[in-house]
């Protein structure tokens, strides 16, 4: 795929290779000894906070993807990441740990992201997020009922995505 059919969902993992890379690269956090690991408070969740980790635990999303450009909609494409789950890690700030697959790349990375609420709706977001060699990304996905839906944006170019959200290896139920 050309660059400007990148869905941001990629872009969000490219982005999180990058923040693991630099972490990794400055060694053990300042005042802390290397190969000595802290122990981070465990963050209490709320009622809303455990059903979006347990609809995102084992989960895979599958759907579609469209591009805007120049204010035309393009054709659809199959949009499909798996989930394995999530952890809230600060408020608002939550590490999805996602397997995408995506030409011939096939890799598991934990993706830093912040989730805001709209009521009883989680909104993940990817806000302004730069990726070296590809630009500026954003996004912002609601998760709601067993579906998902949202916008992504690039360097000079945006897009929608949306499908459902169905636990990994569970067969799709038959209308009867």
């Amino acid at each position: 795929m050309h660059r400007y059919s990148l869905p941001a969902s990629m872009a969000a993992v490219l982005a999180s290779l990058l923040v693991a890379a630099a972490l990794n690269a400055h060694g053990s956090p300042p005042g802390q000894e290397a190969g000595k690991t802290e122990e981070k408070p465990k963050t209490e969740l709320n009622a809303l906070e455990k059903e979006f980790q347990e609809t995102l635990t084992n989960a895979v999303f599958k759907g579609r993807w469209r591009l805007v450009k120049d204010g035309k909609l393009g054709e659809e494409s199959e949009d499909k990441y798996t989930i394995a789950g999530v952890s809230k890690q600060g408020p608002d700030v939550w590490l999805v740990s996602a397997r995408v697959q995506y030409g011939k790349k096939d890799v598991n990375v934990p993706i830093p992201v912040n989730v805001y609420w709209a009521g009883d709706t989680p909104v993940i977001t990817l806000a302004n997020v730069a990726i070296p060699g590809l630009g500026t990304y954003s996004a912002r996905v609601m998760v709601h009922g067993g579906l998902y839906a949202g916008t992504w944006s690039g360097p000079g170019h945006a897009g929608f995505l949306e499908g459902v959200i169905e636990k990994a290896g569970e067969p799709k139920k038959e209308k009867g």
